[in-house]
């Protein structure tokens, strides 16, 4: 499989932690380079379900190391509760299979209280955030005040930045009518929190190097999705970080030249979650999907809003990850409709593009022009093979490939592994 980097190639909840799940059969060590515990995956593995917020898929292969990146914003207290809920589910999580990145910045109370009070005094301007803090956190490290893991190894040096950091955020949250915060609450949690992960915490740059000499094969686990991104996303309703392939090298230390290739995932339809602009929304689709049980966060457990497959948008996406190949995910969740509609490009005031708007009030302007698809109206939930798909939906997967300018290498019918099918 070689070096290769997972991205979601939507809006996020592409179903990037099952696709992860089932690449890591191949694959040494799977690496999480951005993020924060704002996302989610679900994996499914027999009987059990596993919702991971932080920590890599890769986990439940135990034989397979898991590394949290430079490039993650990590809350410790949450974590150590992510780890302690794997153990009990009979999951082995060591210092010999989990790895965090000294380097990688805190979420502290402050960062998600001050999201909150942010988010609330927005009203209808709001991001819709999960109001976890990674915003904050980011806009910390960008502006050179943040903590870093590393600083838990070191209590004094710990609490004498948190104080400081603390006093900071209360002036902030008083006027803004928020209570303030306790630092010797935090001082006492986040110290013990790292007490306990401190046999995880190492210079996971220094170890990802020596892996590449080994010839080892890394797996980058992506979190959210290419229209989150900080630079290429829906700005401003995006997330705080570069979800796109180029963050993978940033947030991890490995040099772009050493990875061979980008998967993107996407659904077989596109949703997403919280604010922005949405082209190809559709009412009906929404119900449809919400009355199958489907399409609620795994880290929220919020509704998604739900459209038609969006090509203008896929194929941005593929432009800036340099998508060599695609999985999509959820081709079951069309299985009951007679036509099928896909985007294949947008009416802006009159006038018919097929390029993706970088300015959000432009895209929130934007009207899907769709083409229509025959559908399968039959169950394919317990297909094994490509071939063993109904025609016409393999004539839908490889469409979809053919608009997104990559070639199709999985395809989804369901939450389980053996639900996946290797084209």
């Amino acid at each position: 499989m070689a070096n290769t980097v997972l991205v979601g190639a939507q809006w996020g909840d592409e179903g990037k932690g099952k696709i992860i799940d089932f690449l890591t059969e191949t694959a040494d060590i799977v690496v999480r380079s951005q993020g924060g515990n704002n996302a989610g995956h679900t994996v499914l593995v027999g009987d059990k379900k596993y919702i991971l917020h932080l920590i890599p898929s890769g986990i439940l292969r135990p034989e397979k190391v898991c590394v949290i990146g430079n490039g993650v914003v990590l809350n410790p207290v949450a974590v150590v509760k992510e780890i302690d809920g794997l153990r009990a589910q009979g999951t082995s999580v060591e210092g010999s299979n989990l790895l965090i990145s000294d380097a990688a910045h805190l979420v502290l109370p402050y960062h998600s209280r001050l999201d909150e009070a942010k988010e609330e005094a927005m009203g209808k301007a709001k991001i819709g955030t999960t109001k976890r803090g990674i915003g904050p956190a980011y806009a910390d490290k960008a502006s050179r005040v943040g903590l870093r893991v590393g600083d838990l190894l070191e209590p004094e040096v710990f609490s004498r930045k948190l104080a400081e950091r603390v006093r900071e955020a209360n002036v902030i949250l008083e006027k803004l009518g928020a209570e303030p915060l306790s630092f010797e609450e935090i001082n006492a949690e986040y110290l013990a929190a790292g007490e306990k992960l401190r046999p995880f915490i190492t210079n996971t740059v220094i170890y990802l190097h020596q892996a590449l000499k080994e010839k080892k094969e890394l797996l980058f686990e992506g979190a959210q999705g290419t229209f989150l991104d900080i630079d290429h996303g829906t700005y401003p309703y995006v997330t705080s970080s570069n979800t796109t392939a180029g963050g993978a090298s940033t947030g991890s230390g490995v040099p772009p030249h050493r990875i061979d290739s980008v998967l993107g995932v996407m659904k077989a339809y596109t949703t997403r979650v919280g604010e922005g602009p949405f082209p190809t929304e559709n009412a009906d689709v929404t119900a449809m999907l919400h009355g199958m049980g489907r399409e609620f966060g795994a880290t929220t457990g919020r509704p998604r809003r739900c459209g038609w497959f969006d090509a203008v948008a896929t194929r941005f996406a593929g432009m800036v990850n340099g998508l060599d190949e695609i999985a999509i995910t959820n081709l079951d969740g069309l299985d009951s409709l007679e036509t099928i509609r896909v985007c294949i490009a947008y009416r802006l005031d009159g006038k018919e593009i097929t390029h993706f708007p970088t300015d959000y009030e432009k895209l929130g302007r934007c009207e899907p022009v769709t083409i229509e698809l025959p559908g399968w109206k039959c169950d394919t939930s317990q297909v094994k093979t490509f071939d063993g798909l109904p025609e016409n939906a393999r004539n839908y997967a490889l469409k979809l490939a053919e608009l997104t300018d990559s070639r199709l290498k999985i395809v989804s019918v369901g939450p389980h592994r053996d639900q996946t099918i290797l084209v």
